[in-house]
């Protein structure tokens, strides 16, 4: 099984996020589920989404304490609580920022993760170009895919036109698309 806990705010679709990862799994024929977990529910408050991928049936059912792989949506959360708390030490580490893991404080994280498992992706950024909205989560199911291998990028693309029908939906997958291309490239994203 393959636990992942993603870290943001609200308004940035963390849950939806986790929810559209969920469903490119169950493309793939895998089991999945999906559920966050908040506390005031209002823009801007932390929000964490957990999700679990596995071949077989998921009897889980607790919010995820040992991750395999960490997304943080927004970085100023690493001021605010432990978002590395019982990441794998083969585990990957997804950060949307468009600064380096040395200017976050974060090489020594990164640095303890295997080579290739820890990136960075704008995706805010992205999004902000495709979507005109800086909702990042389309783009970091993108980099997942490519960080990952776990799920294909095309069945990210299917869950994410499921989800967003239409031109928002082909936005999103543009963002993602984009996102997918700069973790694919070890030149082109920032990576440890």
């Amino acid at each position: 099984m393959f636990q992942i806990r993603i870290h943001g705010r609200g308004g940035q679709g963390v849950v939806t996020g986790a929810e559209m990862l969920s469903v490119a799994a169950f493309i793939e024929g895998r089991h999945a589920q999906a559920f966050p977990s908040f506390g005031s529910e209002r823009t801007g408050a932390p929000v964490v989404a957990f999700c679990r991928i596995a071949d077989k049936e998921i009897r889980l059912r607790e919010p995820v304490q040992d991750p395999d792989c960490v997304i943080l949506q927004d970085p100023t959360l690493l001021k605010v609580i432990d978002v590395f708390s019982g990441l794998s030490e083969k585990g990957y580490l997804l950060v949307n920022t468009n600064k380096a893991f040395d200017e976050l404080h974060l090489q020594s994280i990164a640095a303890k993760l295997p080579p290739g498992h820890a990136v960075i992706v704008p995706a805010t950024d992205l999004a902000l170009k495709h979507v005109k909205r800086p909702a990042p989560n389309a783009a970091l199911l993108g980099a997942f895919a490519a960080l990952t291998g776990l799920v294909r990028f095309e069945s990210v693309k299917s869950a994410i036109a499921r989800a967003f029908p239409g031109r928002i939906g082909e936005a999103n997958i543009a963002a993602a698309q984009e996102a997918y291309d700069l973790a694919s490239n070890p030149e082109r994203a920032m990576t440890v």
